[in-house]
Protein backbone atom coordinates (compact mmCIF):
# COMPACT_ATOMS: atom_id res chain seq x y z
CA UNK A 1 0.00 0.00 0.00
CA UNK A 2 2.63 2.73 -0.92
CA UNK A 3 0.03 5.22 -1.76
CA UNK A 4 -0.46 5.83 2.12
CA UNK A 5 2.74 7.11 1.62
CA UNK A 6 1.57 10.27 -0.37
CA UNK A 7 -0.18 12.02 2.30
CA UNK A 8 1.88 14.98 4.06
CA UNK A 9 2.05 17.57 6.68
CA UNK A 10 0.35 21.02 5.63
CA UNK A 11 2.30 23.84 6.95
CA UNK A 12 0.03 26.95 7.44
CA UNK A 13 -1.12 29.71 10.32
CA UNK A 14 -4.62 29.87 11.67
CA UNK A 15 -5.49 32.65 9.15
CA UNK A 16 -4.05 30.64 5.93
CA UNK A 17 -6.84 30.10 2.92
CA UNK A 18 -6.31 26.31 2.49
CA UNK A 19 -6.65 24.08 -0.59
CA UNK A 20 -10.50 23.84 -1.54
CA UNK A 21 -10.17 20.24 -1.80
CA UNK A 22 -7.80 17.90 0.61
CA UNK A 23 -7.88 14.29 1.42
CA UNK A 24 -6.09 12.54 4.13
CA UNK A 25 -5.72 8.76 5.48
CA UNK A 26 -7.44 8.53 9.07
CA UNK A 27 -4.59 6.39 10.59
CA UNK A 28 -5.29 7.00 14.34
CA UNK A 29 -9.13 6.54 13.55
CA UNK A 30 -10.79 3.45 13.78
CA UNK A 31 -14.30 1.35 13.07
CA UNK A 32 -16.08 -1.15 15.46
CA UNK A 33 -19.02 -2.65 13.18
CA UNK A 34 -22.39 -4.91 14.59
CA UNK A 35 -23.92 -6.65 11.89
CA UNK A 36 -27.20 -9.30 13.15
CA UNK A 37 -30.38 -9.21 13.31
CA UNK A 38 -30.14 -8.55 16.90
CA UNK A 39 -27.73 -5.46 16.11
CA UNK A 40 -30.21 -2.72 16.39
CA UNK A 41 -31.60 -4.10 19.92
CA UNK A 42 -28.16 -5.07 21.05
CA UNK A 43 -26.95 -1.43 20.67
CA UNK A 44 -30.19 0.33 21.68
CA UNK A 45 -29.10 -1.10 25.22
CA UNK A 46 -25.32 -0.17 24.99
CA UNK A 47 -24.83 3.10 24.49
CA UNK A 48 -26.75 6.76 24.87
CA UNK A 49 -28.20 7.38 21.57
CA UNK A 50 -30.88 6.66 20.43
CA UNK A 51 -30.85 3.64 17.58
CA UNK A 52 -33.87 3.10 16.71
CA UNK A 53 -34.79 6.36 15.48
CA UNK A 54 -31.91 6.83 13.36
CA UNK A 55 -32.36 7.25 10.19
CA UNK A 56 -30.30 5.27 7.46
CA UNK A 57 -29.37 8.65 5.76
CA UNK A 58 -27.96 10.47 9.03
CA UNK A 59 -25.89 9.54 11.66
CA UNK A 60 -25.54 10.55 15.53
CA UNK A 61 -23.01 11.02 17.76
CA UNK A 62 -23.13 8.28 21.28
CA UNK A 63 -21.00 7.06 23.76
CA UNK A 64 -20.56 3.56 25.41
CA UNK A 65 -20.60 3.60 29.08
CA UNK A 66 -19.59 1.51 32.06
CA UNK A 67 -21.86 0.93 35.12
CA UNK A 68 -21.14 3.77 36.47
CA UNK A 69 -21.97 6.38 33.56
CA UNK A 70 -18.11 6.67 32.98
CA UNK A 71 -17.74 6.75 28.85
CA UNK A 72 -15.66 3.75 27.51
CA UNK A 73 -15.94 5.79 23.80
CA UNK A 74 -17.25 8.28 22.03
CA UNK A 75 -18.13 7.81 18.70
CA UNK A 76 -20.21 8.49 15.40
CA UNK A 77 -22.93 6.08 14.55
CA UNK A 78 -23.91 5.15 11.41
CA UNK A 79 -25.37 2.60 8.62
CA UNK A 80 -22.84 1.05 6.89
CA UNK A 81 -23.25 -2.09 4.67
CA UNK A 82 -25.97 -4.58 6.49
CA UNK A 83 -25.34 -3.34 10.30
CA UNK A 84 -24.16 -0.48 12.14
CA UNK A 85 -20.66 1.62 12.02
CA UNK A 86 -18.39 2.90 15.09
CA UNK A 87 -16.73 6.11 14.10
CA UNK A 88 -13.81 6.10 16.80
CA UNK A 89 -10.22 6.88 18.10
CA UNK A 90 -8.46 3.88 17.52
CA UNK A 91 -6.90 3.92 21.02
CA UNK A 92 -9.95 3.16 22.87
CA UNK A 93 -11.19 0.31 20.45
CA UNK A 94 -9.41 -2.32 22.05
CA UNK A 95 -11.19 -2.05 25.56
CA UNK A 96 -14.32 -0.64 24.35
CA UNK A 97 -14.59 -3.41 21.86
CA UNK A 98 -14.13 -6.12 25.12
CA UNK A 99 -16.63 -4.34 27.19
CA UNK A 100 -19.92 -3.82 24.30
CA UNK A 101 -19.02 -8.12 23.42
CA UNK A 102 -20.02 -8.62 26.85
CA UNK A 103 -23.35 -9.74 26.67
CA UNK A 104 -23.30 -10.36 22.85
CA UNK A 105 -23.45 -14.06 23.11
CA UNK A 106 -26.85 -13.86 24.40
CA UNK A 107 -27.77 -12.06 21.03
CA UNK A 108 -27.65 -12.60 17.03
CA UNK A 109 -24.94 -10.09 16.44
CA UNK A 110 -21.31 -10.24 15.20
CA UNK A 111 -18.90 -7.12 16.48
CA UNK A 112 -15.79 -6.82 15.46
CA UNK A 113 -13.06 -3.85 14.43
CA UNK A 114 -13.41 -3.81 10.53
CA UNK A 115 -10.33 -3.36 8.67
CA UNK A 116 -11.77 -0.59 5.89
CA UNK A 117 -9.92 2.57 5.47
CA UNK A 118 -10.97 5.27 5.84
CA UNK A 119 -9.91 8.75 4.67
CA UNK A 120 -11.85 11.92 4.93
CA UNK A 121 -12.22 14.79 2.77
CA UNK A 122 -11.64 18.12 3.62
CA UNK A 123 -12.45 21.57 1.95
CA UNK A 124 -14.95 24.18 0.06
CA UNK A 125 -15.61 21.26 -2.28
CA UNK A 126 -15.64 18.42 -0.27
CA UNK A 127 -19.57 17.99 -1.21
CA UNK A 128 -19.27 18.42 -4.56
CA UNK A 129 -16.94 15.94 -4.79
CA UNK A 130 -19.32 13.58 -2.56
CA UNK A 131 -21.92 14.26 -5.03
CA UNK A 132 -19.05 13.22 -7.59
CA UNK A 133 -19.48 10.03 -5.84
CA UNK A 134 -23.44 8.84 -5.32
CA UNK A 135 -26.41 9.88 -6.65
CA UNK A 136 -27.89 9.63 -3.30
CA UNK A 137 -28.27 13.12 -1.24
CA UNK A 138 -28.01 12.03 2.47
CA UNK A 139 -25.73 12.52 5.10
CA UNK A 140 -24.95 9.51 4.88
CA UNK A 141 -24.17 7.47 1.51
CA UNK A 142 -23.50 4.07 0.36
CA UNK A 143 -20.99 4.62 -2.32
CA UNK A 144 -18.58 2.51 -4.40
CA UNK A 145 -16.94 0.61 -2.06
CA UNK A 146 -18.25 1.97 1.05
CA UNK A 147 -20.06 4.74 2.86
CA UNK A 148 -19.73 8.32 2.61
CA UNK A 149 -20.63 10.12 6.01
CA UNK A 150 -21.29 13.80 6.50
CA UNK A 151 -18.99 15.33 9.50
CA UNK A 152 -19.71 19.14 8.74
CA UNK A 153 -20.38 21.32 6.20
CA UNK A 154 -16.74 20.99 4.62
CA UNK A 155 -16.17 17.69 5.87
CA UNK A 156 -16.47 13.77 5.00
CA UNK A 157 -15.61 10.52 6.28
CA UNK A 158 -15.11 8.44 3.52
CA UNK A 159 -14.76 4.52 4.79
CA UNK A 160 -13.76 1.88 1.87
CA UNK A 161 -12.72 -1.53 0.78
CA UNK A 162 -9.20 -1.16 0.01
CA UNK A 163 -8.83 -1.18 -3.58
CA UNK A 164 -11.52 1.44 -3.55
CA UNK A 165 -9.61 3.35 -1.59
CA UNK A 166 -6.60 3.04 -3.52
CA UNK A 167 -8.01 3.94 -6.58
CA UNK A 168 -9.95 7.15 -5.27
CA UNK A 169 -6.49 8.33 -3.74
CA UNK A 170 -4.85 7.45 -7.61
CA UNK A 171 -7.70 9.17 -9.27
CA UNK A 172 -8.16 12.12 -7.01
CA UNK A 173 -6.63 15.81 -7.60
CA UNK A 174 -7.37 16.33 -3.78
CA UNK A 175 -4.30 17.85 -2.18
CA UNK A 176 -3.26 15.12 -0.32
CA UNK A 177 -2.37 16.31 3.39
CA UNK A 178 -1.50 14.49 7.03
CA UNK A 179 -4.47 13.84 9.04
CA UNK A 180 -3.07 16.34 12.05
CA UNK A 181 -5.43 18.39 9.96
CA UNK A 182 -8.67 16.42 10.53
CA UNK A 183 -7.88 16.64 14.18
CA UNK A 184 -7.45 20.68 14.05
CA UNK A 185 -11.01 21.27 12.70
CA UNK A 186 -12.22 17.90 15.16
CA UNK A 187 -11.21 20.99 18.12
CA UNK A 188 -12.48 23.83 16.52
CA UNK A 189 -15.82 21.92 16.55
CA UNK A 190 -15.21 21.17 20.13
CA UNK A 191 -15.94 17.45 19.01
CA UNK A 192 -15.20 15.22 22.01
CA UNK A 193 -11.89 12.94 21.20
CA UNK A 194 -11.87 10.24 24.24
CA UNK A 195 -8.34 8.11 23.64
CA UNK A 196 -7.23 5.55 25.62
CA UNK A 197 -5.92 7.47 28.49
CA UNK A 198 -9.24 9.38 29.20
CA UNK A 199 -11.38 5.94 28.79
CA UNK A 200 -13.46 5.44 32.50
CA UNK A 201 -12.78 9.00 33.27
CA UNK A 202 -15.27 11.32 32.45
CA UNK A 203 -19.37 11.06 32.21
CA UNK A 204 -20.92 11.82 28.89
CA UNK A 205 -22.16 15.76 29.91
CA UNK A 206 -18.47 16.33 30.84
CA UNK A 207 -17.72 15.56 27.07
CA UNK A 208 -20.07 18.06 25.53
CA UNK A 209 -22.03 15.07 24.55
CA UNK A 210 -25.84 16.30 25.79
CA UNK A 211 -24.86 19.22 23.32
CA UNK A 212 -23.92 17.33 20.09
CA UNK A 213 -27.41 15.48 20.62
CA UNK A 214 -25.58 11.96 21.45
CA UNK A 215 -27.67 11.62 24.63
CA UNK A 216 -31.45 10.37 24.28
CA UNK A 217 -33.32 11.28 27.15
CA UNK A 218 -36.36 9.20 26.20
CA UNK A 219 -35.37 6.03 25.35
CA UNK A 220 -34.91 2.46 27.29
CA UNK A 221 -32.26 1.41 29.80
CA UNK A 222 -29.04 1.33 28.64
CA UNK A 223 -25.49 0.90 30.72
CA UNK A 224 -24.91 3.86 32.53
CA UNK A 225 -27.99 5.70 32.77
CA UNK A 226 -28.60 6.04 35.93
CA UNK A 227 -25.86 8.59 36.18
CA UNK A 228 -26.47 10.00 33.10
CA UNK A 229 -29.95 11.04 33.73
CA UNK A 230 -29.28 12.24 37.45
CA UNK A 231 -26.46 14.30 35.99
CA UNK A 232 -29.08 16.01 33.61
CA UNK A 233 -31.67 16.12 36.71
CA UNK A 234 -30.31 16.97 39.26
CA UNK A 235 -27.33 19.01 37.94
CA UNK A 236 -24.62 16.85 39.65
CA UNK A 237 -21.77 17.25 36.65
CA UNK A 238 -19.74 20.09 37.31
CA UNK A 239 -17.68 19.81 34.48
CA UNK A 240 -17.68 20.48 30.37
CA UNK A 241 -14.93 20.28 27.75
CA UNK A 242 -13.63 23.71 26.16
CA UNK A 243 -11.47 24.92 23.85
CA UNK A 244 -7.97 26.82 24.23
CA UNK A 245 -5.75 28.70 23.01
CA UNK A 246 -2.05 29.63 23.55
CA UNK A 247 1.83 29.33 22.06
CA UNK A 248 3.98 26.73 22.19
CA UNK A 249 7.76 26.83 21.87
CA UNK A 250 7.89 23.44 20.62
CA UNK A 251 5.50 20.18 19.34
CA UNK A 252 3.89 19.18 22.81
CA UNK A 253 4.07 15.59 22.86
CA UNK A 254 3.25 13.99 26.11
CA UNK A 255 3.55 17.45 27.62
CA UNK A 256 -0.22 18.89 28.07
CA UNK A 257 -0.26 19.81 31.74
CA UNK A 258 -2.24 23.03 32.10
CA UNK A 259 -2.46 25.10 35.17
CA UNK A 260 -5.38 27.74 35.83
CA UNK A 261 -4.79 31.39 37.65
CA UNK A 262 -6.76 31.36 41.06
CA UNK A 263 -5.90 34.58 42.40
CA UNK A 264 -2.17 35.15 42.50
CA UNK A 265 -1.46 31.09 42.13
CA UNK A 266 -1.67 28.54 39.52
CA UNK A 267 -3.55 25.38 40.27
CA UNK A 268 -3.41 21.91 38.06
CA UNK A 269 -6.29 21.88 35.56
CA UNK A 270 -5.85 18.78 33.71
CA UNK A 271 -4.48 17.61 30.48
CA UNK A 272 -5.25 18.57 27.08
CA UNK A 273 -7.38 15.52 25.17
CA UNK A 274 -6.54 16.85 21.73
CA UNK A 275 -4.36 19.28 20.56
CA UNK A 276 -2.98 20.83 16.99
CA UNK A 277 0.03 23.17 16.61
CA UNK A 278 0.41 25.84 13.23
CA UNK A 279 3.34 26.74 12.01
CA UNK A 280 3.84 29.74 13.76
CA UNK A 281 3.33 28.18 17.44
CA UNK A 282 -0.42 28.81 17.97
CA UNK A 283 -1.91 25.75 19.66
CA UNK A 284 -5.27 25.18 20.03
CA UNK A 285 -6.72 22.38 21.76
CA UNK A 286 -9.55 20.66 24.24
CA UNK A 287 -9.49 20.05 27.79
CA UNK A 288 -12.06 19.32 30.68
CA UNK A 289 -12.65 21.79 32.89
CA UNK A 290 -14.88 22.97 36.01
CA UNK A 291 -17.65 23.98 33.70
CA UNK A 292 -18.31 27.55 35.85
CA UNK A 293 -15.48 29.14 34.89
CA UNK A 294 -14.95 32.44 34.24
CA UNK A 295 -14.67 33.55 30.29
CA UNK A 296 -11.71 35.15 31.09
CA UNK A 297 -9.47 32.57 33.34
CA UNK A 298 -6.06 32.65 32.46
CA UNK A 299 -4.34 29.39 31.59
CA UNK A 300 -0.81 27.74 30.82
CA UNK A 301 0.72 24.68 30.30
CA UNK A 302 2.91 23.55 32.90
CA UNK A 303 5.87 22.72 31.17
CA UNK A 304 5.77 26.20 29.35
CA UNK A 305 4.37 28.76 31.71
CA UNK A 306 5.82 31.93 30.29
CA UNK A 307 3.05 31.54 27.45
CA UNK A 308 -1.01 32.31 28.90
CA UNK A 309 -4.24 30.08 26.87
CA UNK A 310 -7.25 31.80 27.22
CA UNK A 311 -11.04 30.01 26.80
CA UNK A 312 -12.16 30.18 23.09
CA UNK A 313 -16.06 30.56 22.72
CA UNK A 314 -17.82 26.97 22.03
CA UNK A 315 -19.48 26.53 18.51
CA UNK A 316 -22.47 25.39 20.64
CA UNK A 317 -24.51 26.04 23.70
CA UNK A 318 -23.76 23.33 27.12
CA UNK A 319 -27.39 25.13 28.17
CA UNK A 320 -29.95 21.78 28.88
CA UNK A 321 -32.65 22.01 26.19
Amino acid sequence: MDWLNDFAPLSHQAGDTLPELMLTHLTSWGLVTLVGNDAKSYLQGQITCDVVQLDKAESTFGAHCDAKGKVWSIFRLFHHQDGYALFEPKSAIEKQLSEIKKYAIFSKVEIKQSDAILLGVMGEHANSFIDGLSEETGNVRPIQGGTAVRIDDQRWLLVLEEDAAAELVATSAAEKVAESLWRRFDIEAALPIVEQQEQAEHIPQALNLHALHGISFKKGCYTGQETVARAKYRGINKRGMFIVKGHSTQELGEQTELERAVGDNWRGAGKLMAHYRFSDGETIGLVILPNNLEPDTQLRLTSQPDYVWSLQPLPYSLDDE
